[in-house]
């Protein structure tokens, strides 16, 4: 089974620069790549394959000597990369492949050669670098992953191999639903509740000072640059938030429980809604989704995803009955068959949770419909990583983002 685990380190001065020439390396020649790529289909309708993207190395390193500076490997995995990104893309897992700036996050993967030694890293062309190793690790190490975040902070992704199978199936226990909304981030078929921290909306006003103070900078100074390291540092801050957030609370729900449904949302047309889309952005329901289903499945519990189209709201738990319209604002309502009065959310959450026993025992799965399917093969090892989050009281492990 394959677990990643995240650390931070601390090159020097000299190791930044030379880990900035690698991450404009791999950013050119992923972006060459690319371009190469659509142009061929535009004019053959045949896209191109990863090994005659690999091929194309040793001639543009001759034309470009600055492409030798750089671990060859790295370059390689550009290619690896961008057909799993066009892999997903033909599978409906993901959006078209985009061509990267040298704003942003940037990042350089390592297929191996790469040692731990104590409280370093060896990094091929770079040297011993401090890490922050604040827990260990089994297995062997597959793929490192070097990341510069937009707020300066430098991280590394190891992928390991421990050699041990995916845990089976247990029994099922406790059961929980979970509706999921803006007042309350999280309502359970149990009757509880958790507020919504609202991350975004407390740091805004700290926000809009320090994008108006970038603002007013001259475009290319030192104080421009500056001005957009102290907003990257509040955007940062409340990622961070979030996450932390959404780890403890799926966390807590994993652990108390053996199967978990929740609604499959259409985030991407919610978000649509202009009244919304700031505080949709902010609550993170997809990200939640996603560490709920990692983490079950790391430990043999069962994650059920509804049909977002399941009439929830509408129905009585008890007695079934659908009523025909119910609007946003009507936050309990009382059943005309049976006189029952719900909470709108937790009667929802409740007949979450029936439904996925029902889906559970006639053995069906609700995500595997049409092109939701994903493909047997995959291209890359990546795709099978589940992330780590248990760490140490001095630092907390965090999501690992796959290409």
């Amino acid at each position: 089974m394959y677990k990643a685990y995240k650390y931070r380190i601390y090159p020097t001065s000299q190791q930044e620069a030379s880990l900035a020439r690698s991450f404009g390396c791999a950013r050119w020649f992923w972006n060459y790549a690319l371009n190469l790529c659509q142009e061929t289909y535009k004019n053959t309708g045949k896209g191109l394959s990863r090994g005659y993207i690999q091929g194309l190395l040793p001639a543009l390193k001759k034309e470009y000597e600055w492409l030798k500076d750089p671990y060859s490997q790295c370059l390689q995995v550009v290619a690896l990369n961008l057909s799993t990104a066009y892999k997903n893309f033909f599978d409906k897992r993901a959006m078209l492949p985009r061509f990267k700036s040298k704003h942003g996050r940037q990042s350089i993967s390592y297929p191996q050669n790469v040692k731990f030694d104590d409280d370093s890293i060896n990094l091929p062309k770079i040297g011993l670098v401090y890490c922050q190793r604040h827990r260990n690790f089994e297995g062997d190490i597959k793929t490192v992953t070097v990341s510069r975040n937009p707020d300066g902070k430098y991280f590394v992704s190891v992928l390991v191999d421990n050699g041990q199978a995916n845990p089976e199936l247990i029994p099922v226990g406790k059961a929980v639903g979970i509706d999921v909304g803006l007042t309350h981030f999280a309502i359970t078929s149990d009757d509880s509740k958790f507020d919504n921290p609202r991350y975004f909306i407390k740091r805004q006003r700290n926000l809009k000072r320090k994008q108006q103070k970038l603002y007013r900078k001259k475009k290319g100074s030192q104080n421009r640059n500056k001005g957009r390291l102290a907003v990257a540092k509040v955007h940062s801050k409340i990622a961070r938030c979030r996450e932390d957030f959404l780890h403890k609370l799926s966390r807590k729900i994993v652990n108390e429980n053996q199967v978990i449904a929740v609604e499959n949302l259409n985030i991407k047309s919610m978000v649509k809604n202009h009244n919304l889309a700031k505080a949709i952005s902010d609550v993170g329901w997809g990200m939640f989704c996603t560490m709920l289903k990692y983490k079950a499945e790391s430990e043999g519990k069962q994650y059920i995803e509804i049909d977002r189209f399941f009439p929830s709201s509408k129905t009585c738990h008890l007695c079934l009955n659908r009523v025909d319209n119910l609007t946003l604002d009507v936050r309990a309502w009382t059943c005309k068959h049976c006189g029952t009065h719900d909470d709108r959310d937790v009667n929802a959450a409740i007949n979450i949770r029936n439904e996925g026993l029902r889906i559970l025992a006639l053995g069906t799965s609700a995500s595997a419909c049409g092109g939701d399917v994903s493909r047997a093969s995959k291209t890359s090892v990546l795709l099978d990583a589940i992330p780590v989050e248990s760490g140490s009281q001095h630092c907390r492990a965090v999501s690992v983002n796959v290409w």
